[in-house]
């Protein structure tokens, strides 16, 4: 089973902020930037890290709001400060540091990216802002409508709930009609549904866009 660690890693910046890091012990498929949620670099996080790794991805996780609050992990109960921490950090910094990964792991191979909520539009913006990747797999990224007018400079994979309150269904076919070379897929499910939260989890719906980000990350060259 693989196991990462947390490491320290050179932002474009200057800034040291903090990674999970998990190498696979066999075959490597490519390299992964996995963006984080608002909560921070959690256990959920490490253990989607874990499971990529276990596929043969080398999983870069960078930690994004170290620069304001170094080791910051918030549990479900406290959204309100990682909601608050995310809209006082920077976007366009969190995607330059998702870039810094991406170029790190360049050298080794090809390079994948998957994202979920903030980080599912930090991955959408990565798409566009980074010529590094194969492709791109964002999860509920409330924000990937807003960026639709940015054109990706890889395939790209979106998921959404169609019961996501956050999200409205006429948010993603604004997406659909200006980027019809992105792959969208609705589930019956609400917002965060790959998360372990009680609240949102939706098992299903999880399994099958896993499967479909793998299928996704394997016909685009891993």
């Amino acid at each position: 089973m693989c196991k990462g660690q947390m490491i320290e890693i050179e932002a474009g910046d200057g800034a040291r902020i903090g990674a999970y890091h998990v190498t696979p012990f066999g075959v490597r498929r490519g390299g992964l930037v996995l963006i984080q949620e608002i909560f921070g670099i959690t256990e959920h996080i490490k253990d989607i890290a874990d499971d990529f790794c276990a596929e043969g991805y080398e999983v870069l996780a960078p930690a994004l709001f170290d620069r304001e609050e170094p080791g910051f992990i918030a549990s479900a109960d406290e959204m309100a400060k990682g909601s608050e921490l995310s809209k006082r950090h920077p976007f366009n910094l969190s995607v330059e540091d998702a870039k810094t990964c991406a170029h790190m792991l360049k050298p080794n191979g090809l390079v994948f990216s998957v994202g979920y909520c903030y980080g599912g539009s930090v991955a959408y913006a990565l798409s566009c802002r980074s010529h590094d990747l194969s492709a791109v797999s964002s999860y509920y990224g409330k924000f990937a409508p807003d960026l639709a007018e940015e054109k990706p400079n890889c395939p790209v994979i979106c998921h959404f709930g169609k019961r996501d309150t956050s999200i409205p269904l006429e948010r993603v076919e604004h997406l659909r009609m200006l980027r019809p070379e992105i792959e969208i897929h609705l589930y019956d499910a609400g917002h965060g549904f790959n998360s372990p939260r009680p609240a949102n989890h939706e098992p299903e719906a999880a399994r099958i866009a896993r499967d479909r980000t793998l299928d996704f990350f394997r016909a685009h060259g891993a």
